[in-house]
């Protein structure tokens, strides 16, 4: 049988700088499939502006690590025989592999050029705010140190439609580029008016041989890497008429199974929905909304209505196109969206989007194995390993949801017949200590169902009439099942086929 898939994010801000990080993406990634994780979404592999940037500065999308070229042969993360190497460590222990692209903005441009904006307000991208000057823009992009080999293609100021520095008179400001057929897409978010523009010289997709050639460099990066997806980047600030596109040929070049999913940031679900729409769902999103409910419950503690903790989600009223997270690379301490679930309640917002039906869950690295920097976070293996074995061998089947307690809630899911040893029962609480009396199933009856994240050593029997009283320690989450040797034992052909 098909088994629940997980997906990881492989990195977190500050992991470390030295060209290591593929290599430890090789050495560990049967670690990681034999714990049930079946998909990881690794940092952008392209040349940055520096040896260490983390790749959302992107420099050179044809450069993984080969060509000298900004400080550094190798990247952040390594040289490209490194992620290659790492990329068919992957496939071979089947744990797929989906890249980020950042594909909004480009930085680290190897010449000025001199040409006319007009500069608009911040916080409202539609007013203009002065006459049309010259500046001075870092917008040209000749990569002399790869010489040309893969793509032709050199950048210009006719490619952008944005910066925001002006080198002649050393001022920042968001400046519109100004051309024939220029301006920003009216296909974009409209926060400040108009959010086409974030950050660097912003790319403009109105240009059809800017088009032409994201396209081809997608077609190109799946070839070379062999890869299984894409995450896509800041899509809220890309014209959506050229995401679909996009899209489309790289569902076409590499056929339906081929997977991308964005990063929308926005907990408003009419704006999801609306995406969505656009892109007629050929990519899902993350479920902004639900890291916010989870860090909401967080802060919150026994003031949050826990039975609420799905409401206006987009798991909730989209499951099939949910990726569902806990923290990202974003929302960790000290990030542009810094937004971090606390510490005790890591645990049961994990449950809730590793145990359940619905979604497609991501592990943080950072959650993992720790964050490093100027305010270290432990990695947090030890509570999450349990929530995955849970994952991979328990959460199948039938679901039924107890959400009937703003303190305490629960759910049961009956486990199936090809899985022995499959089902499992979830409580969670904000509060003191709590119980859940639930129904797991009366074939079920005399079974001895035991904590697998080690808060009780007691067993719980389950009753002639299929129902279990399942107790939780206050403030956090037990998950009871049957022992581990109750479980059933693929062969090594089976697990391979899975």
């Amino acid at each position: 049988m098909k088994r629940n898939h997980t997906m990881m994010q492989f990195f977190e801000w500050n992991v470390e700088a030295d060209g290591s990080h593929w290599k430890k993406l090789a050495r560990l990634a049967p670690e990681l499939k034999a714990k049930g994780i079946d998909a990881i979404w690794i940092p952008p592999v392209t040349k940055g502006q520096s040896p260490e940037d983390t790749g959302y500065g992107v420099y050179d999308l044809y450069d993984l690590g080969e060509f000298d070229q900004k400080g550094a042969v190798r990247t952040k993360y390594g040289t490209r025989e490194d992620l290659l190497e790492a990329v068919a460590a992957c496939v071979r222990h089947g744990v797929a592999v989906y890249v980020d692209l950042v594909m909004n903005h480009k930085a680290g441009a190897d010449e000025t050029e001199v040409f006319k904006v007009v500069e608009v307000n911040p916080d409202n991208r539609n007013e203009v705010i002065s006459e049309p000057f010259d500046i001075e823009g870092w917008t040209k992009f000749t990569f002399p140190g790869r010489q040309g080999k893969y793509s032709t293609f050199q950048w210009n100021f006719e490619h952008f439609n944005g910066t925001d520095y002006d080198a002649s008179q050393d001022r920042t400001g968001i400046y519109r580029i100004l051309g024939k057929n220029k301006s920003w897409s009216e296909n974009v978010d409209d926060e400040f008016g108009n959010y086409d523009y974030l950050m660097f010289a912003n790319i403009d997709y109105n240009h059809q041989d800017v088009r032409k050639e994201m396209i081809r460099w997608g077609k190109w990066l799946v070839d070379t890497l062999q890869c299984n997806g894409f995450r896509l980047d800041a899509i809220k600030h890309i014209n959506h008429e050229f995401v679909r596109e996009f899209a489309t040929e790289m569902i076409k070049k590499r056929g339906q199974d081929f997977y991308m999913v964005g990063e929308f940031w926005k907990p408003d679900l009419e704006s999801c929905q609306k995406f969505l729409d656009t892109i007629d769902y050929k990519i899902d999103l993350f479920d902004v909304s639900l890291h916010y409910k989870l860090h909401s419950a967080s802060l919150g503690g026994k003031d949050f209505d826990l039975s609420t903790i799905f409401e206006d989600t987009l798991v909730h009223t989209h499951p099939l196109n949910s990726v569902t997270f806990v923290d990202n690379h974003d929302s960790q301490p000290h990030e542009a969206l810094e937004s971090w679930v606390e510490d005790w309640f890591k645990p049961s917002a994990y449950a809730l989007i590793l145990l359940r039906k619905d979604g497609y869950p991501c592990v943080f690295y950072g959650d993992y194995y720790g964050i490093q920097g100027q305010t270290p976070v432990k990695g947090k293996q030890a509570e999450l390993d349990p929530l995955l074995y849970a994952r991979y061998h328990k959460a199948y089947g039938e679901q039924k949801d107890y959400f009937d307690d703003p303190h305490t809630i629960g759910w049961v899911r009956q486990g199936v017949p090809e899985l022995e040893g499959s089902g499992c029962a979830v409580v969670i609480t904000n509060a003191n200590d709590g119980e859940k009396r639930m129904f797991v199933g009366k074939q079920r009856a005399g079974e001895e169902w035991i904590d697998l994240t080690g808060h009780h050593d007691h067993t719980v029997k389950i009753e002639q009439d299929g129902y279990g009283i399942f107790p939780v320690r206050a403030g956090s989450v037990s998950v009871w099942a049957l022992p581990a040797e109750e479980d059933s034992q693929e062969t090594e052909e089976e697990e391979a086929n899975a």
